[in-house]
């Protein structure tokens, strides 16, 4: 039997590019959040976290009411010939609005408890804030930031709901491992279907043993 690894291709790269994506996003929103007022900083919050909570097909919804083909800012991207229904980089927008909260939430946690003493010692001896922030803040925040995007990584791919609705299930083209399985479920192909899921399975595994060495030498550092 022949196999079709266009499937676990696709996820790949959906989720790696909307990885990079929500790696740069979720520090930039966590990095200002953790600096805001309380009540403004919980009012944002609930905007940035809300497609942690919402159902993944009801994302897909408001996105396809937003970038749909048929809707204004639609019309406009696709006098640029953008088109994020039914392609296979529309998985990566509604890869990234669900995997975003993720990594917005870790990095912000981790920028919560930064020493600040660093940041006011850099200041002190005259260092610029960029410096400050690439070479002091990040470093000490590397293993919170480095669980984020994994945790995005595995979110990204195996995400389904919002997926499946913008951009649907076509072979060789918008597939992807989970909507492949439920296709093959579908069809009665169990075997098929068995196939993908413990392909899934031990990518999922991977990625939560990563996770795991890096909580566990985030407590060792703390420790020290």
């Amino acid at each position: 039997m022949s196999i079709d690894w266009y499937p676990l291709w696709n996820s790949l790269r959906i989720a790696a590019v909307s990885c990079v994506l929500v790696f740069f996003t979720g520090i930039f929103f966590a990095y200002y959040a953790a600096r805001l007022p309380r009540a403004v900083k919980g009012a944002l919050d609930v905007v940035l976290t809300l497609p942690m909570v919402l159902p993944p097909t009801v994302c897909g919804y408001f996105l396809l009411l937003i970038f749909g083909v048929k809707r204004p800012l639609g019309i406009l991207l696709l006098r640029f010939g953008i088109q994020f229904v039914m392609t296979w980089y529309g998985g990566i927008l509604a890869a990234s609005v669900v995997a975003f909260p993720l990594m917005y939430r870790t990095a912000r946690g981790a920028f919560e408890s930064f020493d600040k003493t660093l940041a006011y010692s850099g200041q002190t001896l005259g260092l610029s804030n960029t410096y400050i922030f690439w070479r002091i803040r990040m470093p000490a925040c590397r293993q919170g930031i480095l669980a984020g995007t994994v945790l995005a990584f595995a979110r990204a791919l195996g995400e389904y709901g919002a997926t499946s609705m913008l951009i649907g299930y076509t072979p060789g083209r918008t597939a992807t491992i989970s909507t492949t399985v439920y296709q093959l479920w579908r069809t009665n192909d169990d075997r098929g279907a068995m196939f993908w899921v413990l392909v899934n399975l031990a990518i999922s595994t991977v990625v939560l043993l990563a996770v795991n060495m890096l909580e566990s030498r985030q407590k060792k550092a703390v420790k020290r």
